[in-house]
């Protein structure tokens, strides 16, 4: 059922509320869905503090590797603060309209974080890159102020594409409609609700798209090119097992999220379909962010024995 938008238009007829699409008129789905989208929710909250705080306070992980992961699990914690809460309450309540300020900051956010990872994940690459083929100089090469910089330079980057695409879009003039597609403000349904035509605009965000989601990941599917060069050159099984297992987790992650991103930002505009792309928001938002610190924690021997220390002594505190 569509919204009046007249209620929510001042004077000039410009929309200065909008309010997110009910997922679903039957209550008991709502509840439902409800409830799962937040057990994934605390789930990836705890998963990615508990690695965090992990890495933090043992000193034996206080290296490029470790570094650039706690980064990553900061990440994940304000990706899905900034589109999961909001998300809940539009879930159980009528309570779905949502202000075109507070709607700019929740793209701001969104695509600040987003952007960020991207970058991320790239500088990640490049440390295994540094471990595997240049071991002697990787202490040099990548000490603690290269490693810094790098991921200043992430979080820089998307916070500069998150400002120049937030304010890209709400510099537009929306008409009306005023319900928003999806789940929360992402660039297309909120792209879709401007006025006229919106051609060229589009096609400025997809090339944005294309720089920030395939750049990096050009840089990653380089740096583990090389990578596996070098692994195959090694003399010993036991030397291409131990490199490659140190890849394994970061390499599932890259495949997880870059393949929600590809395949939602991408894509023609003329595959898109409102339900495919919730069903990818929901994967992208909720299931990716709780599957990383399971994947890092289960398949790193290190980051487990540390989570165990970790654990043992907060149950030993709780105990004294």
């Amino acid at each position: 059922m569509s919204l009046n938008c007249s209620l929510w238009q001042d004077d000039s007829m410009a929309v200065k509320h909008f309010a997110f699409a009910k997922i679903s008129e039957v209550t008991e789905q709502c509840f439902l869905l409800f409830n799962l989208i937040l057990l994934m929710f605390l789930a990836s909250l705890m998963g990615n503090a508990l690695i965090a705080l992990t890495i933090w306070t043992n000193p034996v992980l206080h290296t490029p590797m470790y570094f650039f992961l706690v980064n990553l699990s900061l990440l994940e914690i304000g990706y899905t603060c900034s589109v999961i809460p909001k998300m809940l309450q539009s879930l159980v309540s009528e309570a779905r309209r949502i202000s075109r300020e507070g709607c700019a900051i929740q793209m701001f956010f969104f695509s600040f974080f987003g952007i960020s990872e991207c970058c991320l994940l790239a500088a990640m690459a490049f440390d295994r890159y540094m471990a595997i083929c240049s071991p002697l100089h990787y202490a040099t090469r990548m000490s603690h102020r290269v490693c810094v910089q790098l991921a200043l330079i992430c979080w820089g980057v998307g916070c500069m594409v998150g400002l120049g695409q937030t304010n890209y879009i709400f510099s537009l003039d929306f008409c009306g409609p005023c319900e928003i597609d999806h789940f929360f403000c992402d660039l297309p349904p909120i792209l879709a609700l401007a006025c006229g035509d919106t051609s060229h605009n589009e096609a400025a965000v997809f090339v944005v798209a294309i720089l920030c989601i395939s750049s990096p990941f050009l840089l990653i599917i380089a740096s583990y090119g090389r990578i596996l060069a070098a692994v195959l050159l090694m003399p010993s099984p036991e030397g291409r097992h131990k490199a490659l297992s140190t890849c394994s987790s970061h390499l599932l992650v890259v495949t997880l999220f870059y393949g929600s991103a590809s395949v939602t930002y991408l894509r023609p505009k003329t595959s898109h379909s409102p339900g495919t792309d919730k069903l990818l928001a929901l994967f992208y938002t909720v299931v990716t962010p709780m599957l990383n610190p399971i994947i890092y924690s289960l398949q790193n021997k290190e980051v487990k024995a540390a989570l165990r220390r970790t654990l043992f002594k907060k149950n030993v505190l709780t105990i004294g």
